[in-house]
C-alpha cells in the first residue's frame, strides 16, 4: 500500500513540475493543481497508512492501533488553502489574458524568439 501512495506521489509531483514548467498558464495552473493534490496525499501519508484504524483513542486499544489525527487536520486546511489559491490563479491568469491579449506567462506571442515582430521596420 506505501509503494502505490508513493509512487502515486512521485507521478502527481512529477506531472506537476512538468506542467509549471510549460509557457502557457492553463497548463501553470494544471501543475499548480497536480502539485497540490501530491502534497496533500503526502501529508496524508504522513499519518501512517492504516485502513480500517480510528484516529480516535477508544479503552483498551493499544497505541500502536491508531493512526495520526494531526496530519488529517492539516490536510483539510490545506485543501482549502489550495483552492484559495487555485481560484486566485485562474482570475490572475484570465486578467493578463484580457491585459496582454496572450495566454503565454511571459506575456509573448506565438511565431519565434522575438515574437514575430521584426523590429518596426518596413520591408516594402
Amino acid at each position: 500500500m506505501e509503494a502505490l501512495i508513493a509512487s502515486a506521489i512521485a507521478v502527481l509531483g512529477g506531472s506537476g513540475i512538468y506542467l509549471v514548467l510549460r509557457e502557457r498558464t492553463f497548463s501553470v495552473i494544471l501543475g499548480l493543481a497536480l502539485l497540490a493534490i501530491a502534497v496533500n496525499l503526502f501529508l496524508l501519508s504522513m499519518g501512517r497508512v492504516a485502513p480500517g484504524q480510528a484516529p480516535v483513542i477508544e479503552e483498551g486499544l493499544e497505541l500502536a492501533a491508531y493512526v495520526d489525527p494531526l496530519p488529517q487536520a492539516v490536510v483539510l486546511t490545506a485543501i482549502v488553502i489550495g483552492f484559495a489559491m487555485m481560484a486566485f490563479v485562474v482570475v490572475l491568469s484570465i486578467s493578463t489574458h484580457f491585459v496582454t491579449g496572450t495566454d503565454h506567462v511571459d506575456g509573448g506571442v506565438d511565431g519565434g524568439v522575438d515574437g514575430g515582430v521584426d523590429g518596426g521596420e518596413d520591408t516594402q
